[in-house]
């Protein structure tokens, strides 16, 4: 895997903890996954001198086939209006996969570029709510709340819903499960391009399962099976697991419990994601520190950071 120092956020953000590189610094691979971090803060967009370096937009993730624009998106927080850098200037033209459907996932939408532009198709799928997609995320956006709803956003805009299972989307092998999260049906996704697997839990409550053996979360069947021999996992990395007895009832994962999850399931890189907002660079650096050591490398997701699998 190669890490490079640029990417759709930030080009003068620092490295994974700073100056550091994941898996060793090199020329970009042509023909490799190549995964765009748009946005890796977790529940609110921030912005101030203490969380400059791993920065502050909410979740979202881009996929491209090697040097070709990005085509499947996981998630669409505010760090989807990040990713019109990596079109340089076009229209997209793919997929979006929404883990769950909370404000940090779902509110970059109506402010992405590369979504309005000529020849654009924006195909967005989010789990199955029994219900018709479009309704349901325009309980959200729309007014009052919004001036506009999202079939407003164009023609080029289709919202479907998708159910646990095998899915293509352009190009990459999807399986999608469910996994619990606090305040709606959530899917974390296994994605290959037949060479290379990345899995994505951004939101995940393992404790609603029970305390595991570690007491912060069960290594359920769901995420050993999303997880098991992933080149990469990005994994919620919100609380430590000192403060789960106070900020558990949230629904998010302790960094401990991403880093048990990794050695268990033999993974190549964790990355830590969905950054808590309230935390800071240093805070960020020391929970790397205090992962690392063990038989898989960990890093910290930053806005901009770009990843190719190979």
């Amino acid at each position: 895997m190669k890490s490079t120092q640029s990417g759709p956020g930030p080009g003068d953000q620092a490295g994974l903890p700073r100056g550091a590189t994941a898996g060793g610094a090199g020329a970009r691979c042509a023909g490799a996954m190549r995964a765009y971090f748009c946005g890796t803060r977790g529940s609110t967009p921030v912005s101030g001198a203490g969380q400059a370096h791993y920065g502050g937009h909410t979740s979202c993730i881009g996929l491209a086939h090697g040097d070709q624009p990005p085509s499947l998106v996981l998630d669409a927080g505010t760090g989807l209006q990040q990713l019109s850098l990596a079109l340089r200037g076009g229209p997209f033209q793919g997929s979006v996969l929404l883990s769950h459907l909370h404000w940090d996932h779902t509110h970059g939408m109506p402010f992405f570029r590369g979504g309005i532009q000529e020849g654009h198709r924006v195909d967005i799928y989010l789990p199955g709510q029994d219900a018709d997609p479009e309704e349901v995320l325009a309980r959200a956006i729309a007014p009052p709340h919004f001036p506009i709803r999202p079939k407003e956003l164009g023609s080029g805009w289709t919202f479907s819903g998708i159910e646990p299972g095998h899915h293509e989307f352009e190009g990459f092998s999807v399986l999608a499960l469910e996994i619990p999260h606090k305040g709606g049906r959530t899917f974390g996704y296994r994605v290959s391009d037949g060479t290379s697997v990345f899995a994505y839990l951004p939101d995940h409550s393992p404790l609603a399962l029970g305390p595991g053996p570690e007491g912060i979360g069960v290594y359920h069947e769901a995420a050993v099976t999303l997880a098991s021999g992933a080149d990469l996992l990005i994994h919620d990395a919100q609380h430590t697991a000192l403060e789960m007895p106070r900020l558990g009832f949230l629904g998010h994962s302790a960094v401990e419990y991403a880093a048990g999850l990794a050695e268990r399931c033999g993974v190549g890189t964790l990355v830590l994601f969905h950054h808590d907002p309230w935390r800071t660079d240093d805070e960020i650096d020391r929970m790397v520190s205090d992962c690392s050591g063990g038989g898989v490398p960990v890093i910290a997701a930053f806005d901009g950071m770009v990843l190719d699998l190979a």
